[in-house]
């Protein structure tokens, strides 16, 4: 069975892990969720990348703040698709571990999304579009969300638009 891996540096990314674990349910989706920390617990890092794989993790999300080397240390593990969430909360307010995500070494690459919660969500959307390309009932899905989506826009455009009349 394929499934999603969600993997946040610290307890302090839970809340905005959970965002994407909200989108790839709605979408049916299956995922796991551990912590694990490239630098607090590597050896935990590695194995538990290695053993997803073998359990059907087609995809890992990679969550984490500061110097944010997790997704970099799960791309090194796998050749699977890895997708970085820089997390907000240092001084920098993300912007240091947006850099340590998004430089990666040519040959061990990382997409790498915004920073927080947009980025969460985004990343739970560009994991399904990746388990789309082999399933089409999942590219159904993901049509009509958009489609969803641009409505429930034009009915919030609908209850605040002003127009010249003229």
């Amino acid at each position: 069975m394929k499934f999603v891996s969600i993997i946040i540096g610290s307890k302090s990314d839970y809340e905005i892990a959970a965002e994407a674990g909200k989108i790839l349910s709605g979408f049916g989706v299956n995922y796991e969720l551990i912590i694990s920390s490239a630098h607090r617990s590597p050896e935990r890092t590695s194995e538990y990348v290695k053993d997803a794989q073998k359990r059907g993790a087609a995809v890992f999300i990679c969550m984490a703040g500061m110097a944010a080397h997790l997704a970099g240390a799960v791309a090194a593990n796998t050749v699977k698709p890895v997708i970085g969430v820089p997390m907000p909360g240092s001084a920098l307010s993300g912007v240091d571990a947006l850099y340590s995500t998004v430089q990666m070494p040519s040959g061990i690459p990382v997409a790498t999304l915004a920073v927080g919660k947009a980025g969460a969500k985004n990343a739970a959307y560009l994991a399904v579009q990746m388990l789309a390309l082999s399933d089409d009932n999942l590219a159904v899905k993901l049509a009509d969300d958009r489609e969803k989506q641009a409505k429930i826009l034009e009915e919030d455009s609908k209850k605040v638009e002003v127009l010249l009349k003229g």
